[in-house]
């Protein structure tokens, strides 16, 4: 009963072929040929003959039917044909197009449309709120689908791509100074991927594609972003005061190990220990030292 019910309230799906349709041109002449004969016919009345009330009556006749199905079509733009509803194939040839007056037209573009969401508010994944924008270029690749599995396409784009930023903003953290996570920010093109990726999945029941996608605007939100400026900040900080400790271990270790392999002195502990001691401090400090002459004994 369920498969039953699945099956009857499934979405039928569309897909896009060629329609039978001819070339403008060839139908004009046929329109002018009947103006033609309708002017032969008029030249030809008379009242003792009705051939040329019949001429004109025909021709007349030729000229509404022929140009009912004229149609242009630029470049890079379709026409769905339908039939009483019934889709029939669709038309991407360019130029002066003509089908059966009574074929249903509904055009399409397939040009390329560039569109920038709205600024969103999301969490991102360590739950900091972000403001997220994204640029994205699509263009239809299955008119069927677009105009016939689809109540509105450029709406649904639309809602699509405020889901899609939503999704990867929330899939990944902002920032990571470490450098050991993808972030928004750190991994620009590898997340832009990703969400093509999931916008492409998105609209494939729509006939659209999505050639090319990316953040223009990504920033912690206001109420947050002196915080988070002032936690960059403090991490720099700290990050570049480790390096600087680990640097200077180095260097008075170096200095240790040389003076004792080239015996310029003999240290104990006491002098070792006053050595690094003031080694750290020259190494690590933030203003100039001032150098101190000691004239008495090491221990003075």
């Amino acid at each position: 009963m369920s498969e039953s019910i699945a099956r009857n309230t499934a979405l039928t799906l569309s897909a896009e072929h060629s329609a039978t349709t001819s070339g403008g041109y060839a139908m004009l002449l046929v329109m002018v040929a009947a103006i033609g004969l309708a002017a032969f016919g008029v030249s030809g009345l008379s009242p003792d003959s009705d051939f040329g009330g019949v001429l004109i009556t025909g021709a007349a006749l030729v000229c509404v039917f022929v140009a009912g199905g004229f149609y242009m079509q630029q470049p890079n733009q379709a026409t769905a044909i339908t039939l009483f509803g019934a889709y029939k194939g669709t038309d991407r040839k360019t130029g002066l197009r003509w089908v059966l007056p009574w074929l249903g037209r509904k055009r399409v573009s397939l040009r390329a449309n560039n569109m920038i969401s709205e600024r969103l508010k999301v969490n991102d994944l360590r739950g900091n709120p972000i403001e997220i924008a994204a640029q994205v270029v699509w263009r239809v690749t299955d008119t069927a689908q677009a105009l016939f599995d689809i109540d509105d396409y450029k709406a649904f784009v639309i809602v699509q791509i405020e889901a899609a930023v939503r999704t990867i903003g929330a899939r990944y953290p902002y920032d990571d100074y470490e450098h050991q996570e993808v972030t928004l920010r750190g991994n620009h093109d590898q997340v832009a991927q990703e969400l093509r990726t999931e916008l492409i999945a998105r609209l494939v029941t729509a006939g659209i594609t999505v050639d090319e996608c990316g953040f223009t605007h990504l920033a912690y939100a206001p109420e947050i972003a002196g915080a988070m400026l002032r936690r960059q900040q403090a991490q720099a900080v700290v990050a570049a005061r480790k390096t600087l400790v680990e640097g200077a271990v180095g260097m008075v270790e170096m200095a240790l190990d040389l003076l004792s392999a080239k015996g310029v002195v003999e240290l104990d502990d006491e002098r070792r220990a006053a050595m690094v001691s003031n080694l750290m401090v020259v190494l690590c400090g933030e203003r100039d030292t001032q150098p101190v002459v000691n004239t008495g004994s090491l221990y003075q």
